[in-house]
């Protein structure tokens, strides 16, 4: 705005003053404006909401009938392609290039719908035609195992009822699975898609698939008031410990009666990792390979059964599956050979783990000529005249762990048993050990943990003990570097023999896995670190430490220990 205004001298001055900007303020004493409608023009706008919300629930109605249609459509082409099946129409399959399994793996794909995932033989087979509720397929890299895990729940999506849940640990790793989902799915269910913002598939039935992924174990109870009847893991052996695991078995449940008697709990992973140790322990060491099992306690390693008062009282909960994985069963992957060689290329550990499966080699492992194919063989009726020797490492809160052991004539030791409990006292550990030894040759020699004699109140000791209830012991030698070496000189091959100087019976299990897997200590390179699980390395190290040698002095001095009365006589010792 210019105003323009007259000067002293009579000269005009152009004046500028600010603009006013804005809408002006409204006064807050102005009386406020009333409406007044008429009864007519209320009628109206009141017809006009009704009128909407009526087309609102026509519209729901009408999307509810349309996908009820499909629904009805859907069933009666499946079951005019059995129809056809049955009839002898074939299929056509579909060369997906290293896509290599079956949409629907156990027969449901017949008549003239395209086979567009064809299980390799083997393995991969094997794997998608179980019908336990807990499997494992695990081992080299390059089997395929990622695919058959994708692959597994399809044969459920019929079924509106179906709820899948598919888990890797990062976010990246989840991508990764979500794009091999993306190549396979549509082509099993065109008309399926993926809702992006719940990282969820819904099939045309309306059954889901939902994938997501859990970095912190503690973030698995989101989970809870969840209702899954398949649940996947991809690479397992990300989670240090089998919380995870043990937490999504308590959401696999269904109302839905065609789905119940095939709730899945599938699982793949390699060797190694955080979590290999209870992987190993849950799936890889109670039971033969590809072979059903009884569902154990990870912890006391007893068989998981119906209660007393169930009306399927003491049948197994569950059962387990480990399918063992080799990059042999992939011939996509092994028609050039490179991948094979970028295996072959990697450090020994590794190698071990990704080309060959091997669950037993651990990195830092104390024992690293330890081997399976070496050291470990099938149970055998031994001769009656090797002479027995029993071992033990007792624990309260910790596990006690005993071990018998036959000597034969080359001064070779075979464990041939072993007894691992926890929370037993020494009364009790006495009755088990006698009861296992009553109907086999008796020990010739037994040792136990010296600080087993160590009195803290007036009352006996804990090998006093159990000798009064007739299980006699000898105090161990507990030098540990000196018991080390031994156990690695035993673990290799005798240069006349070449073979080992100590055997284990594939069912001593506790042994075995720790002799596999326990680590040298972090302080001192020389010795196992203490930390870890190793009750039944320090029974196997009391053992080799008796200097046991030839079989006439075994004789000669047991008859003599036999011939005497026992009396306690050294107050060091209790004997």
């Amino acid at each position: 705005m210019v105003l323009w205004g007259t000067l002293n001298d009579g000269k005009m001055q152009e004046e500028k003053t600010a603009r006013p900007r804005g809408r002006p303020k409204k006064d807050p004493n102005a009386p406020k404006a009333t409406y007044h409608l008429s009864s007519l023009e209320r009628a109206r706008r009141a017809t006009q909401q009704k009128i909407r919300r009526h087309k609102k629930a026509a519209d729901e109605a009408a999307k509810k009938v349309k996908k009820h249609r499909q629904h009805v459509k859907q069933i009666t082409d499946n079951a005019k392609k059995i129809q056809n099946g049955l009839n002898g129409t074939t299929t056509r399959v579909v060369d997906m290039g290293d896509v290599t399994a079956t949409a629907n793996p156990v027969e449901d794909l017949v008549g003239d719908q395209e086979v567009i995932f064809k299980p390799n033989n083997g393995p991969q087979e094997e794997f998608l035609s179980s019908s336990e509720e807990d499997v494992l397929y695990g081992g080299a890299a390059g089997g395929g195992k990622s695919f058959a895990l994708l692959v597994d729940p399809l044969r459920y999506c019929h079924n509106p009822n179906h709820r899948g849940l598919l888990l890797r640990r990062t976010l990246d790793e989840l991508t990764e699975l979500i794009d091999k989902s993306r190549q396979l799915y549509p082509k099993a269910f065109p008309k399926a898609h993926f809702r992006e913002s719940k990282s969820t598939w819904v099939f045309p039935s309306g059954a889901t698939m939902w994938f997501t992924y859990l970095d912190r174990d503690k973030d698995v109870t989101r989970f809870q008031g969840q209702a899954f009847n398949w649940i996947g893991i991809d690479e397992i052996t990300q989670y240090p410990t089998p919380y995870v695991w043990d937490y999504l078995r308590s959401r696999l449940r269904t109302t839905d009666d065609e789905l119940r008697p095939n709730m899945s709990m599938r699982c793949t992973g390699n060797p190694g990792g955080v979590g290999g140790w209870w992987i190993k322990k849950m799936y890889i060491d109670p039971h033969e390979h590809n072979k059903a099992f009884t569902a154990t306690d990870i912890e006391t390693g007893k068989e998981l059964l119906y209660p007393d008062s169930h009306e399927k009282a003491r049948q197994p909960l569950f059962y387990r599956k480990f399918i063992p994985a080799r990059l042999t069963d992939n011939p996509y992957l092994m028609q050039d050979g490179r991948y094979e060689a970028m295996l072959r290329s990697l450090p020994e550990v590794e190698r071990k783990r990704l080309l060959e499966g091997d669950w037993d080699v651990a990195e830092g492992a104390a024992f690293p000529e330890f081997s399976k194919e070496k050291h470990i063989v099938a149970p055998f009726e031994m001769p009656t005249n090797w002479p027995r020797i029993r071992a033990a490492d007792y624990g309260y809160a910790s596990p006690s762990c005993v071990l018998w052991g036959a000597i034969d004539w080359d001064n070779n030791i075979w464990i041939y048993k072993e007894l691992y409990v926890k929370q037993h006292t020494a009364e009790q550990l006495a009755d088990k050990i006698l009861e296992l030894e009553e109907l086999e040759p008796q020990p010739h020699y037994s040792v136990l943990d010296s600080s087993c004699w160590n009195k803290t109140g007036f009352g006996p000791s804990i090998a006093e003990t159990m000798m009064r209830l007739g299980v006699r012991w000898t105090p161990s030698d507990r030098n540990r570097l000196q018991g080390k070496m031994e156990i690695h000189r035993r673990l290799a091959d005798n240069p006349l023999t070449k073979l080992p100087r100590i055997r284990i019976f594939n069912t001593c299990n506790n042994i075995i896995r720790q002799l596999a897997g326990i680590p040298l200590s972090k302080t001192n390179s020389e010795d196992v670190d203490t930390k870890a699980e190793d009750h039944a390395y320090d029974a196997l190290r009391y053992m080799v430490m008796t200097r046991i040698s030839g079989h006439a002095s075994i004789h000669k001095s047991l008859q003599a220990i036999k011939d005497q009365t026992f009396k306690p006589m050294d107050n060091t010792f209790g004997y």
